[in-house]
């Protein structure tokens, strides 16, 4: 009976929340892939094609923030929302970066915000999600067979760890988690954006870079480092590491190369059989329950024309 209660449970927060988990199911799915092509270099993405789209378009070295996307070939210059796009192997300004560019971009922004910025109906979904894979977990060991049923058992036990560990550290980004230590403040002269990129291009090359911003009281860096996303503070005398955000690196496949990356793109495919084959069961469940009253229906309809 127990057991029976924490499956109707499972199941009504899986219908209830069945929107809301393919969105974020399926964006996390596309966003696993960003990672993989973070690393591609492009000939046009070079020290002097950096510098002369901020001559260009920043001269007066106003901004505090850029993004490069290196697979892409375009720099960001500004902040989200009023950011000037620039192809970096013509020089001229774009209104929108490139169709795989604008995918990650707009797969993160559903993931993260959900619709019209409802980032609340994301933090239910994942502590909802969370408490599906307790339910889950709580029902004890399955007989695991060759049916739909027994797909989406094993989906859920076979990648238990990795199931648990998306939505934990999905949460732990919503709530300011990071574990990672703070860099002091430095003195002397605020570090530009064109110093910046010449203090990270003399250790990284450019193509590594995938934002330089402020981050507390310090101008950061984030640099592909052989594989994994680091952020470093900028200053005169070089770069210096923040400490490690594992629930970040964790979440978005960005602490070993391709390893990291792939086992999010296992994460989210059990994620979409566990969802598909859950509404596939209760939608069976539902038909076989009406069966029986759709044919004493038929039965009464041919009784009355004979």
């Amino acid at each position: 009976m127990f057991k029976q209660w924490l499956l109707r449970l499972h199941r009504w927060i899986a219908l209830i929340l069945a929107i809301p988990f393919a969105v974020v199911i399926f964006t996390g799915l596309i966003l696993s892939f960003e990672p993989m092509v973070m690393g591609a270099k492009s000939p046009a993405v070079t020290q002097a094609s950096i510098t002369a789209a901020l001559a260009k378009f920043d001269p007066d070295s106003k901004t505090r923030s850029i993004a490069l996307r290196a697979y892409d070939g375009t720099l960001s210059i500004g902040g989200r929302g009023q950011a000037t796009i620039v192809d970096l192997a013509t020089n001229e300004r774009i209104s929108a970066p490139g169709a795989l560019a604008s995918l990650f971009g707009t797969a993160r922004g559903l993931h993260e915000h959900f619709i019209y910025d409802l980032g609340w109906v994301v933090t239910v979904s994942t502590f909802a999600m969370l408490a599906m894979i307790l339910l889950g977990v709580l029902m004890g060991w399955p007989r695991i067979r060759n049916s739909v049923s027994g797909w989406h058992k094993a989906a859920g036990w076979f990648v238990l760890p990795l199931l648990i560990l998306s939505p934990l550290t999905g949460l732990a980004l919503a709530f300011g988690i990071t574990f990672s230590t703070p860099v002091p403040r430095t003195a002397g002269p605020a570090v530009t954006v064109s110093d910046a990129l010449k203090i990270v291009g003399a250790q990284y090359d450019l193509t590594r870079i995938t934002w330089i911003r402020p981050l507390g009281p310090a101008l950061a860096a984030r640099v592909n480092d052989n594989g994994e996303m680091r952020v470093f503070s900028v200053t005169r005398d070089g770069l210096v590491p923040f400490g490690r955000n594992w629930p970040r690196l964790i979440h978005e496949g960005n602490w070993s190369g391709l390893v990291a990356p792939m086992l999010n793109v296992i994460t989210s495919v059990a994620l979409v059989i566990l969802v598909s084959t859950g509404l596939w069961l209760w939608g069976r469940r539902q038909m076989r329950r009406r069966q029986p009253r759709v044919a004493r229906v038929q039965i009464v309809g041919s009784t009355e024309n004979a």
